[in-house]
């Protein structure tokens, strides 16, 4: 049973910067792709920002330049550096990880979702 544990959300205003956390645990033989979403009132689910086993980063237009996703592999944690954040940024943001499990078993797994807050 793997699961994810995301920390980090919370209000800010305008401009301000937030770090969020994601942890995976359980039995892990390999996480490959990690990423992050978010979905906002009245939106869909959309990828903000992901990151390969290797380091290979991808972005939503909206969100480059300001954030930073990373990934501690010895960890099995990976990061979403938020910066000058806006408004539309609003939303609750959830951890994805592509795990193998110790068995073998190939698992698509989300963390519970952690809400972001912008507002002045």
């Amino acid at each position: 049973q793997v699961q994810l544990v995301e920390s980090g959300g919370g209000l800010v205003q305008p401009g301000g910067s937030l770090r969020l956390s994601c942890a995976a645990s359980g039995s892990i033989f390999n996480i490959n792709g990690m990423g992050w979403y978010r979905q906002a009132r009245g939106k869909q689910r959309e990828l903000v920002a992901a990151i390969t086993r290797g380091g290979t980063t991808n972005y939503a237009n909206s969100v480059k330049g300001r954030f930073t996703i990373s990934r501690d592999n010895a960890k099995n944690t990976v990061y979403l550096q938020m910066n000058s954040l806006k408004p539309e940024d609003t939303a609750v943001y959830y951890c994805n990880a592509a795990i193998v499990e110790g068995s073998g078993r190939y698992l698509e797994v989300w963390g519970q979702g952690t809400l972001v807050t912008v507002s002045s």
